[in-house]
């Protein structure tokens, strides 16, 4: 297949909704969301109530759409920050806006999701869920200006 030929299609199977209106550099820790998945998709998470995390994957619907994103950004638009390579961030702009969380599972309520430290506005299509496994928190290493953005 011809890397020029390749088409992706990709619905959503629910949307996040939140009180946050516009993105938010930091201060998603505390942030209480609820992804509300498709009705008939209620029964596709039936079990995840019992994992104290997942992975939420999803569409950065507000990011600039028709601008090439830079090669090189400070991160945070912090000039007090290294400018470092397009994917050494989390900035959201990006050749493909998808956005990944790992946030804690409050609870599940049919085709309901309540979970806290996702960094999504309200309105977010949500793409997939996964369920976190303990392998997936592996001990990692980072360039020391990723301790200055706390």
């Amino acid at each position: 297949m011809s890397q020029n030929s390749s088409q992706i299609s990709i619905e959503p199977i629910g949307w996040v909704h939140n009180e946050v209106k516009v993105p938010l550099r930091r201060g998603w820790e505390g942030m209480v969301s609820e992804i509300v998945l498709k009705e008939e998709l209620a029964q596709a998470i039936e079990g995840v109530e019992e994992f104290s995390h997942i992975i939420v994957l999803y569409w950065m619907h507000r990011a600039p759409k028709g601008i090439s994103p830079p090669a090189k950004v400070h991160p945070q638009g912090r000039a007090d920050l290294p400018l470092v390579g397009l994917f050494a961030t989390r900035a959201p702009y990006r050749p493909n806006p998808i956005g990944l969380s790992v946030v804690r599972l409050l609870e599940r309520k049919g085709n309901v999701l309540r979970v806290e430290g996702l960094d999504a506005i309200d309105g977010t299509p949500v793409l997939d869920i996964k369920p976190c496994f303990p392998s997936d928190l592996v001990e990692v290493s980072v360039p020391q200006w990723v301790n200055k953005l706390r």
